[in-house]
């Protein structure tokens, strides 16, 4: 069971973020100790976003930690230590509870959380619940203090769109409930970002997330990373800084604050002052004051509105559902025109306009501001002073404009959007520089005609064209093709406004500002900026970080249109400028419906001179879906001390079009010396391959000193399902073709790489997988690809690098294609195709997903799952009759330089199914081994010696004896060089020996890994091995630091084993630990159906030598020898190795002698398990203790106190004189 939502105290750093809100100032420090006698905060001082006491106790536990953060950071809440406050208030048992990825093996959607990205991060969950009624599952966070009107409240979400119904954030201040967003979905994979503004929160308010379930939604639903932007008001100062206004209760807020509609001080002063008097307010609560509008137009509140996604549920003036503003959906061709009364002429005095605006559900969604001077004549056309477009969010959004005019004027502001959308005003404030004059008895002839006046001609109708279209000579562009990189029109019209641009023409290549705060995008001339280092060579026009009058997020954004598809040489070159302090940034970020990807980001600068020049750049765009858009993120501080700013020229997008095709595009041969070949990442995901060159612990294939391809699954900022590599399309050469490559998978919890071909209009064909660690060595595969030539179609090769696992690396080099089918694979588990094998028609590659598998073992070998595959043959007598044999055969292997041994795993049914033969056929077919053992509920290891000159073939007869019920399985073969070595017996050489190195979820997912000390290793491991006492020899080890809350330990365990009276296990192991450290634990336990034995064990600290160990082990049943890397205590860097195991069957052990070079040798534990005078001990013992503990304690203990072992065996622990429940097993993080 997870730990539930109990609140405790907890001291958490900020999280990192590449995109950071700027911080100035830095805070209090965090090594002040609270001293109550100091600080005693009254209720409504705490939680309120403001850190009055030493160490910021008073804002603990109110659904973040205060940490005395710097000014400007968020408070945040990843969920690592505790809940920080959050509780579930829940009324079924659909209900919310903190949880870690690692803690839920079960759960196929949630691998990792958002803060750290792997599955030691924790996050709270409502997950699956099995009922049909309707349930709502409700997160509330404590009672908080006031929010300033900049109050941000972001927080990232998982949800697959099947799991749950709705998704709901609500605000609860007084009487009144707020939603303040909500969602049906359809929502994307992986983690989601939520932005959402409070508004001015007066008072007390509480914020609840829920998640809603019915009958067909059962409601899997994760949250991370909750913070509060900008959400404190501003502290009362002795005095303010020069030119500032001192608020009534001594707060400090800067001049454009005053008599903006927002109450910024926290008591109201900053708009009741006696300038605010003299100000024409329009709120629209009880109608439009001086205002006129145009049919298209409409007041209306939130509670009244439609049922509208994109309808404000709250306005500005009250930050409430009750309400008013003005509203319109129009669409182009009619917008909605709202017009001021005619004003005098302003003079030297500038007429200011404060607005607040809402554009959210379209990215067409557009507003303007025109002013129409009135000549003695007649009036003039309206000038554009002002244009918003596209998506800003579900908030109110501040602006101004000020005008200076000689004659009479007029202000309009017109509204329009696309399918969706909604556009909204609300709280327009004219100063007192705006004198209405008399009313005239009419409207001047050409007000009322929108249709006529200025605008882009993307938003005007054109001709016979339906709206949206673009009309270029007698054509009509749908939007899909706009900007899609290949052109329709003769003259390019549809790709003109595409991203590429130097910025001289006012459309500015179709760069939208989408800005929201205190920074803005602009054109900027450069003889205009002021600044020495953009003039010059820069002469002309450039994009501009600038000051704005928005009052939320303070970075400044720009976007593109709509673009895509791209092709995989797309690139975006482009020249900038940056100049801040640490905290700015300038950023280009990929948008993809509700995912941003990071795709080049400015070297920081400092304030020389010389960072003040133009650079320039280049970055790869690649493949991409449409729509994508381009946005440039910029932070900078333009009050700050040097001369801070950011701006960009010159942008081209190049080679973006889907057709533009190289040479190398048909280059699927690669060893990556060179450049990629065809080979290019994808980038629908966040997690990136990349070409390295062989450095430090990393090494290629080729030369070991060159290049190949390489994906870490922690990479930054990797948050998906994983990495993409793939070709383009390509043209089959014959109807078989042979793909190999060389893989190194490592780490003790690396996850899947799988080799996929896809086609147009199919389903992704699997060839190849392999998951989970193979040493720290290269490894040869390679997989046949099937085509039909008649029909001419083209195929995409894809290496998929799946994130189901957090430490290692998995990498690629000399990737080969050619004519003709391949040889037999040399490992096999049948996960994702049968390998090449003729069935026969008998023999059946199975999963046992449902569970309903008629016959067959109910988990596969490779991962001990249902999920898993094997190969199957039913032997019962109606589908085999008695005698009948059902061959399985391979296809052609190589032919062999040396002696190697085939390993296989086989499953027997519990009744007879009769014998399982094994042929090798070379020349001619011969029998190299019979097994008719009793059958079981394990897999068991098969191994034969082969030696083969020619090309041959491996053959699995299965000879039935006709018992009904019966059935045979095989999984896992596995062809190596050199001999096979007796069970549970290896030098590790060539390998593990059948030593299985399975991740088990219940002790964290880590696996054992195989080296060599010559092999260059991101982990510490023995210089030298036990066998040949070289660097050229190998060993098994493990890296204890991983392992922690998330992770308690590693098992290696043999084949199963018969039972033995008496048998002896030699082995040399090595602890690496510092000699500071009393941490790393080796132990020996036996493992069978009744439970698990420790009958060996080492701890502490070692020097690095070879150290011998051997126990003497006995067992009336079946079993398994399991050697356990454990802690002992907190993670310490330090390996722990195996090397040179040798079981000798029926030997008794004898007294070890210390060896030549050792300084310390193992002492021996014998143990034996199962015999009848030891049970019935144990039992008596446990019997006492157990009648001893009742009576002391009068009850049971609680069945939450154990946890599920392994399949099939028990959670209890037997050591040699005692029975324990290990810490491994009973300790919860």
């Amino acid at each position: 069971m997870a730990p539930g939502l109990a609140p405790s105290a907890l001291t958490m750093p900020l999280p990192s973020h590449l995109l950071p809100t700027l911080v100035l100032l830095l805070g209090e420090s965090s090594g002040w100790a609270w001293v109550p006698n100091l600080c005693r905060t009254p209720s409504e001082a705490m939680c309120n976003f403001v850190c009055d006491c030493r160490g910021c106790s008073d804002e603990t536990q109110c659904g973040y930690h205060g940490a005395s953060p710097p000014l400007g950071a968020p408070f945040t809440c990843d969920f690592e230590q505790d809940s920080c406050g959050w509780r579930d208030i829940s009324t079924s048992g659909y209900r919310w509870f903190r949880d870690r990825a690692g803690a839920v093996p079960e759960d196929p959607g949630l691998h990792s959380d958002h803060t750290l990205g792997t599955d030691l991060g924790w996050y709270v969950a409502v997950v699956t619940h099995r009922g049909k009624e309707a349930s709502t599952a409700a997160l509330r966070s404590p009672v908080l203090h006031e929010a300033a009107p900049t109050c941000e409240l972001r927080l990232w979400y998982h949800a697959a769109s099947a799991d749950v119904a709705e998704l709901r954030l609500e605000l609860t201040h007084g009487m009144e409930t707020l939603t303040l967003w909500q969602s049906s979905g359809p929502w994307g994979p992986g983690w989601q970002e939520l932005v959402v503004a409070t508004g001015r929160i007066r008072g007390d308010f509480r914020v609840t997330f829920s998640a809603i379930r019915n009958a067909t939604h059962r409601g899997a639903v994760a949250l991370d990373d909750v913070a509060f932007w900008g959400c404190a008001l501003p502290t009362p100062q002795a005095r303010c800084p020069l030119g500032h206004h001192h608020c009534r209760n001594k707060a400090c807020v800067e001049p454009h604050q005053l008599c903006d509609g927002d109450d910024n001080c926290g008591d109201s002063s900053d708009e009741d002052t006696p300038t605010c008097s003299h100000h024409m307010s329009t709120d629209f609560e009880t109608g439009l004051g001086l205002w006129k509008l145009s049919e298209g137009w409409t007041r209306n509140h939130s509670a009244g509105g439609p049922e509208h996604p994109a309808w404000p549920r709250r306005d500005h003036s009250r930050n409430s559902a009750q309400g008013y503003f003005l509203v319109s959906m129009a669409e182009p061709v009619a917008p909605a025109v709202l017009s001021s009364p005619e004003f005098q002429a302003s003079g030297p005095h500038n007429c200011s306009l404060i607005f607040y605006h809402y554009l959210h559900g379209s990215e067409a969604s557009c507003l303007q501001l025109f002013l129409q001077t009135q000549s003695p004549s007649a009036p003039q056309v309206p000038i554009l002073l002002r244009r918003r477009h596209g998506e800003l969010g579900a908030a109110w959004v501040r602006d101004r404009v000020d005008i200076q005019s000689e004659h009479p004027f007029r202000i309009h502001l017109a509204g329009q959007t696309g399918p969706g959308g909604v556009v909204g005003l609300d709280d327009l404030i004219l100063s007192d520089g705006c004198q209405p004059v008399l009313e005239v008895s009419h409207s001047p002839p050409g007000l009322w005609s929108p249709a006529s006046w200025p605008g882009p001609s993307s938003l005007q109708p054109q001709r016979f064209c339906e709206p949206g279209h673009l009309s270029c000579g007698d054509l009509c562009v749908p939007p899909e093709q706009l900007c899609d990189f290949q052109q329709q029109c003769e003259g390019g019209e549809d790709e003109q406004e595409c991203g590429t641009t130097d910025f001289e023409p006012p459309t500015a290549g179709g760069w939208e500002d989408a800005s929201v705060g205190r920074l803005q995008w602009g054109r900027l001339l450069a003889q205009d900026s002021g600044d020495p280092g953009t003039s010059g060579a820069a002469a002309g026009h450039f994009l501009s970080l600038q000051r704005a009058w928005g009052q939320l997020t303070a970075e400044a954004r720009v976007l593109t249109p709509p673009l895509g598809p791209s092709g995989p040489h797309c690139e975006l070159h482009l020249a900038y400028h940056f100049q801040s302090h640490p905290q700015g940034f300038l950023a280009l970020v990929v948008v993809e419906g509700s995912t941003r990807e990071l795709v080049w980001q400015a070297p920081s600068s400092n304030s020389g001179s010389s960072s003040r020049s133009w650079k320039v750049d280049t970055v790869l765009l690649g493949a991409r879906r449409r729509p994508f858009q381009l946005e440039f993120v910029g932070l900078v501080d333009l009050d700050g001390p040097g001369q801070q700013g950011a701006g960009v020229d010159n942008v081209i997008m190049k080679d973006c079009s889907t057709s533009v095709a190289t040479k190398r595009d048909t280059e699927v041969s690669c060893n990556f010396e060179r450049d990629t070949c065809g080979w290019h990442t994808g980038h629908l995901t966040d997690a990136h391959w990349h070409r390295m060159e062989s450095r430090g612990p990393g090494y290629d294939h080729t030369t070991g000193e060159g290049y190949f391809v390489l994906l870490n699954p922690t990479d930054p900022p990797a948050r998906g399902p994983g990495g993409h590599l793939l070709t383009q399309p390509q043209m089959p050469a014959a109807s078989e073709e042979c793909l190999s490559f060389w893989y190194h998978l490592h780490g003790p919890q690396i996850g899947t790489l799988r080799l996929v071909m896809r086609q147009d209009g199919k389903a992704d064909t699997h060839l190849w997988s392999q998951s989970g660690t193979h040493g720290n060595c290269w490894h040869e595969a390679w997989a046949t690809l099937h085509h039909q030539m008649d029909s001419g179609a083209q195929y995409q090769l894809l290496f998929q690098g799946l994130r189901d696992g957090y430490h290692g690396t998995m990498a690629l080099d000399d990737v080969a294609l050619r004519p003709g089918p391949c040889w037999a694979p040399k490992r096999c588990s049948f996960e994702d195709s049968a390998c090449g094998f003729s069935t026969g028609g008998l023999w059946t590659r199975q999963t046992n997903t449902t569970g309903r598998a008629t016959w067959g073992p109910s988990t596969d070998h490779t991962t001990e799952t249902a999920q898993g595959h094997y190969m199957v043959v039913n032997t019962s007598p109606q589908t085999l009759p008695r005698g009948h044999i059902a061959s399985l055969t391979s296809e052609e292997h190589r032919p062999l330089a040396q002696p190697s041994c085939l390993t296989f795993w086989y499953h027997l049914s519990l009744q007879n199914p009769g014998t399982l033969q094994v042929h090798v056929e070379e020349a001619e077919r011969r029998q190299v081994l019979s097994i008719n053992d009793h059958g079981g509920l394990a897999w068991r290891l098969g191994s034969v010696d082969v030696q083969a000159q020619r090309a041959w073939r491996v053959v699995f007869e299965a000879v039935a004896a006709g018992v009904e019920r019966s059935y045979m399985a095989v999984d896992d073969l596995l062809l190596q060089d050199g001999p096979c070595p007796r069970p549970a017996s290896c030098d590790f050489e060539t390998g593990l020996c059948g030593w299985s190195h399975l991740p088990w979820p219940d002790l964290g997912r880590y696996s054992w890994d195989w080296s060599s000390g010559a092999t260059p290793s991101h982990y510490p491991q023995p210089p030298v091995d036990h066998t040949l006492g070289t660097d050229a020899g190998h060993f098994a080890l493990f890296e204890t630091s991983v392992l922690g809350p998330g992770g308690r330990a590693a098992w290696l365990h043999s084949q199963p084993l018969p039972a033995t009276k008496a048998s002896c296990l030699r082995f040399w192991y090595q602890m690496g630990f510092p000699e500071q450290f009393y941490k790393g634990e080796l132990r020996v336990l036996l493992r069978s159906p009744r439970g698990q034995l420790a009958v060996w064990g080492a701890g502490g600290h070692r020097r690095h030598q070879w150290l011998e160990g051997q126990v003497e082990v006995a067992s009336t049943e079946e079993f398994q020898i399991v050697f356990e890397a454990t802690l002992g205590g907190q993670p310490a860097l330090g390996p722990i190795a195996l090397d040179d195991i040798e079981y000798l069957a029926g030997q008794r052990c004898q007294l070890l002698a210390p060896s030549q070079g050792d300084t310390a040798v193992a002492t021996s534990v014998p143990a034996a398990v199962g015999g009848a005078l030891l049970l019935l001990v144990l039992l008596g013992l446990l019997g006492l203790l157990g009648r001893l503990w009742l009576q002391k304690k009068g009850g049971c203990p609680s069945p939450g106190s154990t946890v599920a072992a392994a399949p099939g065996f028990d959670n209890i622990l037997f050591n040699a004189d005692q029975v324990t429940l290990p810490a491994l097993v009973t300790d919860n993080p």
